[in-house]
């Protein structure tokens, strides 16, 4: 018997509040036209000179950019949306300003900030406005290992007990793709779904856009290919660190000596600690920190507990709010780490977690980063079975490197930075 199934936000308003065609066609429009009619009229269609001209580009782009970063950061988990809209739009609008101050070309500072408030406003409404439609529904074939998720309270699921959607409008159908016990009338299903352009996912894959993780113990040789990075994004994110990091020498330079002196004054020894790393594609380094422990206080490489005795005064200061990692700034204009990537371990740990966790040496194939997936996510992780999780995240990262993922991390790392989280 044919089925005609149909997806769900089909409906011609779902598309209006959803699609970001749509949201650019209105919104960007609207993010010209209502600061410009308040400052220069309805006459400054008819003639641009360069100043209007370029606030207007400028508002253009800085929304645009806005709405497609927070577009693409809405797919991963832990995105919290509402919290990055702010700073979103005024990194956004910041760059653009950078942009015409360093060019020296003329804009409306008036105009620029109507349209970075109107922006923010049209962000925040499509976020509250569209919320009710953006749980995902999903129809969930009930054999193989889809236990997880079941347990997750982000998605809507419909758990189905029989091959047939019966008028039920989804976004997509999850099952296991290698499930043994499949019957035969569930493979006609999903072939019927996806002739119908329902998305049919498979549960490993939804499980991993739940978690931020990816399940290392499942990996098969075949797959190494997918999460290969990007070899364009590679050397983009190479450029855009080396720039960051001179144009955030000169500003941090003092806070470093501030903090060398407190070293000093704390306890005697140096003020730096090198410690032998292993790097990008598996080669060691020297990656540069603040001293924050007793000079002559020897023990594991990683620290144990919170109250470690070998920790000085300053170092846990220090060491909570990330400021023993500054020196690592002449670790990335050497080529030896980025901002963020997954964290460096020890040469004698990495050995070691290579005997213990699978696929340990993987999370060499992109720069080791200051902050990463994992550290926002898990916080610090030093056995074993933290380690394992952990390298989740790293894969995580590593199949899904890109601009806006970045973005994210480096996000939810301010928080982190006044909080502490994960610190040890």
């Amino acid at each position: 018997m044919d089925h005609d199934y149909e997806r769900r936000h089909s409906r011609w308003y779902e598309v209006l509040l959803l699609g970001l065609y749509v949201h650019l066609l209105i919104g960007m429009p609207l993010a010209l036209l209502l600061p410009g009619l308040e400052r220069w009229g309805w006459e400054f269609w008819h003639y641009l000179p360069d100043e209007r001209s370029n606030t207007l580009v400028a508002i253009g782009i800085a929304f645009t950019a806005s709405t497609l970063t927070l577009r693409r950061m809405a797919r991963f988990p832990g995105a919290q949306l509402a919290a990055n809209i702010m700073p979103t739009v005024s990194l956004a609008f910041l760059i653009t300003v950078a942009l015409l101050f360093f060019t020296r070309e003329g804009y409306t500072r008036q105009v620029l900030l109507g349209g970075y408030l109107f922006t923010l406003v049209w962000c925040y409404l499509g976020y509250f406005v569209g919320r009710r439609y953006r749980k995902p529904k999903l129809a969930l074939v009930p054999y193989g290992s889809t236990g997880r998720i079941l347990r997750s309270s982000r998605l809507d699921l419909r758990e189905l007990d029989r091959p047939d959607l019966e008028g039920l409008r989804v976004d997509g159908v999850v099952a296991d793709l290698h499930a043994q016990d499949l019957p035969p009338e569930w493979e006609r299903f999903l072939a019927r779904c996806a002739l119908s352009h329902i998305p049919v996912y498979h549960s490993r894959r939804v499980w991993e856009s739940l978690s931020g993780r990816v399940m290392i113990d499942h990996l098969s040789e075949n797959e190494f290919g997918s999460l290969l990075p990007s070899l364009f994004y590679i050397g983009f994110k190479r450029l855009v660190d080396t720039l960051a990091a001179l144009l955030l020498l000169p500003v941090l330079l003092p806070l470093m000596l501030v903090v060398a002196t407190l070293i000093k004054l704390d306890s005697r020894g140096p003020v730096l600690f090198l410690q032998p790393r292993m790097g990008y594609r598996a080669r060691p380094f020297l990656m540069y920190k603040f001293r924050s422990m007793y000079p002559d206080m020897s023990g594991e490489d990683f620290t144990i507990a919170e109250d470690d005795p070998r920790i000085t005064r300053v170092g846990r200061v220090i060491r909570k709010y990330r400021l023993d990692e500054l020196p690592q700034l002449f670790n990335i204009l050497k080529g030896e780490m980025s901002f963020i990537g997954p964290r460096p371990e020890s040469t004698s740990l990495s050995q070691w977690y290579e005997q213990e966790v699978p696929f340990f040496s993987y999370r060499h194939v992109v720069r080791p980063g200051i902050t990463g997936w994992a550290q926002v996510n898990q916080g610090y992780a030093a056995e074993v079975t933290g380690m394992t999780v952990k390298l989740q995240y790293d894969f995580y990262y590593i199949k899904n490197c890109s601009l806006w993922l970045d973005v994210l991390i480096a996000l939810k790392t301010v928080p982190t930075l006044f909080t502490g989280f994960g610190s040890r």
